[in-house]
């Protein structure tokens, strides 16, 4: 199963590899970037100005015992906490930094109990920021936003496919078009980028040209169990649906727009609850659409695109109860735009994406 994400990967990596760093001195920065621990729900808040982390955990959860599933901290910087090391969250626990030149900060990291019916954050796509080269992307600012584009991989060739549009009376929605993207990028295999929203952010770190999703980190830490997702929408498919080699298909385009609820433990990640919309129905008009979570595994009645890599669901008993860690949201203007094909000109834009809980 494919997220239908386009990026420009070719041309990023050139536009990469002409870069070199030049490094003065020892470095004095010593921040943690990125942290998630077990049964955490939504995304931490990191304030560097009072190296302060917070994590909401569900109610019922075991404090003394938290393990940290992922951290990032800066380059050259040591830690004294790594992956799979416990934190105490009962009371107020320290991570301890070390920056290369010695500098030593002293991170407090404090949970508090989440709400047993979360919501994304921004989930009414209301907050956007600008980016230091000069367009916008979803959420107050870079460190705390939970949603990504595909724009850090295009706006090298000028080309922002997910834009802010704002629908009157201060709202604001996600406008995402496919785009062509001229012919240099064609001789690549990259003819086009198809406007994308995703809960995740972008890598530079991890471009293969073979994969245009490998520098894509999908989802974003979360704990609820909604009964269903709803949003509002409106999409017009492009005329003419073509293949990354530019041949006609027999098909139209088609906007994606799912949920995903994920267990991610040990470097696995099991599925727990699906919510997909697939349609290559023209709607000018925005309206609101609902789609039910099915919880556990899918039978033949779905789709294949539906399914999860390998099957990994979780087991029947934690399909009925369980609780996830992760969600990913995806919506996208071509639904096979992460394979380079798509019509040029289809508009997909959404707005509102509620979590149902009943």
């Amino acid at each position: 199963m494919k997220k239908t994400i386009l990026i420009t990967t070719a041309l990023t990596f050139m536009l990469l590899s002409c870069v070199e760093e030049d490094y003065f001195g020892k470095s004095q920065y010593g921040y943690i970037n990125t942290i998630e621990v077990i049964n955490q729900s939504g995304a931490a808040s990191i304030m560097r100005d009072s190296l302060l982390v917070t994590v909401e955990i569900p109610g019922g959860v075991d404090l003394t015992a938290i393990s940290i599933e992922k951290i990032e901290i800066s380059s050259f910087a040591q830690s004294n906490k790594i992956q799979g090391d416990i934190l105490n969250l009962e009371n107020d626990d320290t991570i301890v930094v070390t920056a290369e030149d010695g500098s030593v900060y002293n991170w407090t990291i404090r949970a508090f109990v989440a709400s047993e019916t979360p919501q994304l954050d921004n989930w009414q796509l209301n907050d956007w920021y600008m980016t230091a080269t000069n367009y916008y992307e979803p959420g107050e600012d870079a460190e705390t936003t939970i949603w990504g584009t595909g724009n850090q991989g295009t706006q090298i060739l000028n080309i922002l496919a997910t834009t802010p549009e704002d629908l009157g009376n201060d709202n604001l929605a996600a406008k995402m078009m496919t785009m062509d993207n001229g012919s240099l990028a064609g001789t690549f295999g990259a003819p086009i980028s198809a406007g994308s929203l995703f809960t995740g952010y972008f890598d530079p770190d991890n471009i293969d040209l073979s994969d245009p999703e490998a520098a894509i980190e999908f989802g974003t830490p979360f704990s609820g169990r909604p009964l269903k997702i709803r949003f509002k929408y409106s999409y017009v498919p492009g005329e003419e649906n073509k293949d990354r080699d530019g041949n006609h298909l027999s098909y139209g385009d088609a906007c994606d727009i799912y949920a995903l609820l994920e267990i991610r433990q040990g470097g696995e990640v099991q599925r727990l609850g699906t919510a997909w919309f697939r349609s290559d129905e023209t709607q000018n008009e925005f309206i609101t659409q609902e789609i039910d979570f099915t919880y556990g595994e899918l039978d033949s009645s779905f789709p294949a695109y539906m399914y999860p890599e390998n099957n990994n669901y979780v087991t029947p008993d934690v399909a009925d109860f369980g609780l996830p860690t992760h969600i990913t949201f995806v919506a996208s203007s071509s639904f096979d735009g992460a394979s380079f094909a798509g019509a040029i000109d289809s508009i997909l834009i959404i707005d509102d994406i509620e979590l149902v809980y009943e």
